[in-house]
């Protein structure tokens, strides 16, 4: 790789509309394509596109078509040949040497495939995707309506009151029983409103036998517990009703041992929904699951029975959902990393192909995400999940980066005996390796979480001040804020199951310093495009600060998140005009950037000239 050039002089290129004319072509399109290439580079004599049509390299040269702030701005025109068409740069300097540049930056050696810039053919996100702004709700632990009080407790269920500890170890933690309900959720969307949240996220609200609801035995119904088919479609009436969309769980790779599907082939050979699961013994007694719990049985999506019920077509689960009354906005997939994966079958492809069709015949303004744990470029290509949880290139850089040191009992399931301690310059790095093989529009959709209900609560762990650092760059970075019903409170939890925490609706007025730091970010994010459509320039990093800027054309924000003393001064092209805060108190002199211990700011620059 090249060597000891400062990150903000070298060239660049993204996906967003600054580079790249057309974001979503049709195979044959000409798409023009543009690069960045500051003045203190170097003299450019020539740069040329190389892509990979049919996996034959192509050349296509570029012109220089403008200078704009001490940057060269030099553009190319390329034919889409495939569905996922790459591209990278390659820059020729005065004295012959040859620099190439993709999507995980600048070398002096060829690069990979994997890692060229992409275009995608296939259908777009909804262009809402990018702008949303998710919270995520646990139903059983958000709000409880005066409903739940008549209904009767299941047998499985352990109850609990509202103000209760969560369980979180031994055989009571997954039957702990708070009653919430989809109502009580129903009631307190003005809490959501005044986040400024546009996405409500409900994790599972199938009947089931434990307070999660991932072991759903029906997927044709909504937990009475919860209120019923009735309550979720007053929840999403109301929600809409206020420009709030709601995105519904879905587990596509296992069901409940309980489910009828299940219960109908389980030790029944022969009968049709035995094709769904994957037995192990002629009997059908034992069967595959995920990773060994025998309560969540394992899809087999070999069955085209099973796609006809579940995923394709009007009358499978997911068009019923996404239909009136209910019209859910989108689903966010439970374990996407092994659907459709055991041995020698793979087949998520087809999964998540089929699931994105249903959706466009259905209702194409929705939005389908994906949880994974950790790299999850190859399935990211454009062709179903519009995004997928981005635990390897935001949530734990960043915790590693922001929270205490010291031993631990748990770090997203890798085997850390103490809090890894990252620099700022190893988050870059993080970023940027795992961002690196997705197309820039998957990048967009990514979700940004700091934590879920399936891990500790960032706040458990943050070093003084750090919540203000990491959700602030949760909004500013490319991808979907994230924000966990009970994070705007500061709430802590040791691991998942403990921070599945009640909200206590009868003391907000003592977290309103927390809640309002959210909603400030909240605002941050709405009110500027940039951090939601904006390309993304790096500028500076060590130890202890990241510098980038977001920009369109329109506007530019530069944006600083430190944990220690900065002062940097950067080069005179880096950035341009002259910035107004908007959040924070670090200063801006010019291109000299100061700030004091832990911080968060962010100033508005003008946009890029258009260079049409």
């Amino acid at each position: 790789m090249t060597a000891a050039l400062p990150l903000a002089l070298e060239p660049h290129h993204d996906g967003s509309a600054l580079y790249v004319s057309n974001p979503s072509p049709r195979l044959g399109d000409v798409v023009r394509v543009r690069v960045r290439i500051p003045n203190e580079y170097g003299r450019i004599v020539a740069v040329r596109t190389r892509s990979n049509p049919d996996h034959e390299p192509r050349f296509d040269e570029a012109r220089r078509i403008a200078e704009i702030a001490g940057a060269q701005w030099w553009q190319a025109e390329i034919t889409v040949g495939n569905p996922v068409h790459g591209y990278r740069f390659v820059l020729e300097h005065d004295d012959g040497r040859v620099d190439w540049l993709c999507s995980t930056g600048l070398s002096d050696i060829e690069t990979r495939d994997d890692d060229d810039f992409k275009l995608v053919t296939h259908a777009p996100p909804p262009a809402w995707g990018a702008e949303t702004v998710m919270y995520q709700v646990f139903p059983d632990r958000f709000a409880r309506s005066a409903a739940a009080d008549a209904r009767p407790l299941p047998e499985w269920a352990e109850p609990a009151e509202w103000s209760d500890e969560p369980i979180y170890q031994g055989p009571s933690t997954p039957v702990q029983f708070y009653g919430g309900d989809l109502d009580g959720i129903t009631e307190h969307l003005d809490h959501l409103e005044r986040l400024g949240v546009t996405l409500l996220y409900l994790t599972p609200f199938f009947p089931a036998r434990s307070n999660h609801r991932y072991d759903a035995h029906s997927f044709d119904r909504v937990d009475p517990l919860l209120g019923g088919d009735e309550a979720l479609a007053r929840l999403t009436a109301a929600a809409h009703e206020r420009g709030i969309r709601v995105m519904g769980d879905l587990t596509s790779n296992h069901s409940g041992d309980a489910h009828e599907w299940f219960r109908a082939s389980h030790e029944q050979p022969g009968t049709p929904e035995s094709e769904f699961y994957y037995w192990l013994d002629a009997e059908q007694r034992d069967y595959e699951s995920w990773l060994g719990v025998p309560s969540l049985p394992k899809l087999n999506w070999n069955s085209l029975e099973l796609r006809r019920r579940f995923i394709e077509g009007p009358d499978s689960v997911v068009a019923k959902w996404m239909k009136p009354p209910f019209s859910l906005d989108g689903w966010r997939i439970d374990v996407a990393n092994m659907t459709g994966r055991f041995g020698d079958d793979d087949l998520n492809h087809v999964v998540r192909r089929t699931i994105r069709q249903t959706m466009i015949d259905i209702n194409p303004d929705t939005l389908l995400l994906a949880e994974y744990t950790n790299d999850a470029a190859k399935d990211l290509q454009g062709d179903g999940w519009h995004g997928a949880m981005t635990y390897a290139n935001f949530t734990r850089p960043v915790w590693a980066w922001l929270s205490t040191p010291g031993e631990i009992d748990w770090f997203f399931g890798l085997p850390y005996p103490v809090m890894p301690q990252y620099t700022a310059t190893q988050v870059y790095h993080a970023h940027r390796r795992f961002t690196g093989a997705m197309p820039w529009r998957s990048r967009l959709h990514g979700m940004n979480a700091l934590d879920t209900h399936d891990t500790a609560r960032f706040a458990n762990r943050a070093r003084p001040g750090a919540i203000a650092v990491a959700a602030g760059l949760s909004m500013t970075l490319p991808g979907i804020p994230v924000v966990f019903a009970g994070d705007e409170f500061g709430f802590t939890g040791e691991n998942g199951e403990h921070s599945r925490t009640t909200i206590p609706w009868d003391r907000l007025d003592d977290y309103a310093d927390p809640i309002e730091l959210y909603a400030s970010l909240v605002r941050l994010r709405r009110e500027h495009p940039a951090l939601s459509h904006g390309g993304m320039r790096w500028l500076h990093v060590d130890d202890d600060s990241l510098l980038f800027v977001r920009e369109t054309a329109d506007e530019s924000v530069l944006v600083l998140a430190a944990r220690g003393d900065v002062d940097v001064t950067l080069p005179a092209s880096a950035i341009a005009g002259r910035g107004e805060r908007l959040i924070g108190s670090a200063t801006l002199d010019g291109t000299r950037v100061r700030s004091t211990g832990m911080a968060l700011t962010a100033w508005q620059l003008p946009g890029v000239a258009p260079l049409d």
